[in-house]
């Protein structure tokens, strides 16, 4: 099966949830004998750089980058907002991205299209003008749901004002065009719900995030008194819960556990977190080995308050047998049970208690990190997840 696959940001190298998620599609296809060809939009946020990739994955994809500038310029943020025209997605409009799109359709066939997020939605009708292939959306959130959260959160009224309108916006435009797609992959059922519910009448099914099981590399000490964090910090539910987390969880948890600490790591952590001092917390920032600062730690915390989608940091540190304490919102989409693989805290005295079980526990911590890792070796291997996807390519053409 010849596929094109349409990212809009780098898939590679994998340096957050959206990337490995990406990069965990291809790398499934191409394991099961699929042709794949990867066109990405390249941004300053998420820059492509071929230094970074292997000779191995460049031959194997003819991955090639257009770069787009998505950077947020106010006057057509409020040309937008004036228009009614979601900005989220016409910051991806690029003519030379649809240019290189039409050169490659001219020279190439395909028998599936695969569009890596509904803010590509612009280039469908490229597609349809230049292949016969069918169109299938890999939807890794419903990015309206997203940006209505953040602006139920938000205490400044005119952020809020203008969040809800992104959101709104953000709304009716995958509305109208959710059915432009011949096919829809949720990445958890819930979100698949919610597709239905926007009047989505085409087939949808639900493909999980795949990982593979991490092997702890030798010499690793854990600080069993060490909590961590890391995620991108340029997005914003994230910001959000480490916000709430430092304000309403930490004064409690320090002051009954002074010996625990607390580590924060991410891609583009804010100045204002950086230049913090709070007792007991260590602002690392970007780190050079994801791998390596998670498994020198013993209990990751994942606060989130808004979100859709699934979170991938989490998958990575089940896979590493570390227990999670996680809010509701961050463990959606994941098939937990809440006690056994994964530990439920939606409020402050939650966290405190859960992780308190955890430090005073090692026993516990052990056999919840054991039944996490469990998890995904039998729910989230590659093998799995790319069978479903090809099952729902085969339907689609059929």
């Amino acid at each position: 099966m010849r596929i094109l696959q349409l990212c809009y940001k780098p898939p590679y190298p994998p340096v957050d949830g959206g990337t490995l998620a990406i990069d965990s599609v291809t790398r499934g296809l191409l394991l099961a004998g699929c042709e794949v060809k990867v066109l990405t939009v390249s941004t300053d946020k998420h820059p492509y750089d071929a230094s970074r990739i292997p000779r191995s994955y460049i031959d194997k994809t003819a991955i090639e980058a257009v770069y787009v500038d998505t950077r947020i310029k106010p006057l057509s943020a409020f040309v937008s907002l004036l228009c009614g025209q979601s900005y989220h997605v016409k910051r991806y409009i690029s003519q030379a991205f649809n240019d290189k799109l039409v050169e490659i359709l001219k020279s190439e066939e395909f028998d599936v299209v695969h569009v890596e997020s509904v803010f590509l939605t612009p280039y469908v009708e490229t597609v349809r003008k230049y292949s016969s292939a069918k169109i299938i959306l890999r939807a890794h959130n419903v990015e309206n749901r997203i940006w209505r959260q953040l602006s139920s959160g938000e205490r400044n009224p005119f952020r809020k004002w203008y969040l809800k309108h992104l959101s709104l916006a953000l709304d009716v435009y995958e509305r109208e065009h959710v059915n432009d797609y011949d096919g829809v992959i949720s990445i958890t059922d819930e979100d698949a719900a919610v597709f239905r519910e926007m009047g989505c009448r085409k087939p949808i099914t639900t493909v999980s995030f795949a990982i593979e099981p991490h092997d702890k590399a030798d010499n690793i000490v854990v600080d069993k008194f060490s909590l961590f964090h890391i995620g991108s910090m340029d997005w914003k539910p994230n910001i959000e819960a480490i916000d709430w987390f430092l304000d309403k969880v930490w004064p409690l948890l320090h002051k009954s556990m002074p010996q625990v600490r607390l580590f924060l790591a991410g891609r583009r952590m804010p100045k204002r977190l950086l230049n913090a001092q709070i007792d007991g917390v260590t602002i690392v920032g970007e780190v050079d080995d994801a791998a390596l600062f998670m498994e020198s730690r013993a209990v990751n915390v994942v606060p989130l308050l808004s979100g859709s989608g699934i979170r991938v940091k989490i998958l990575e540190a089940m896979s590493m047998g570390k227990p999670v304490v996680a809010t509701t919102v961050a463990a959606r989409g994941i098939k937990y049970s809440d006690g056994e693989n994964i530990l439920i805290a939606d409020s402050p005295q939650a966290f405190v208690e859960k992780i308190r079980q955890c430090i005073d526990n090692a026993d516990f911590a052990s056999k919840v990190g054991s039944s996490a890792r469990m998890l995904i070796e039998s729910e989230y291997n590659i093998q799995k997840q790319t069978e479903r996807i090809m099952s729902f390519y085969n339907k689609i053409i059929q």
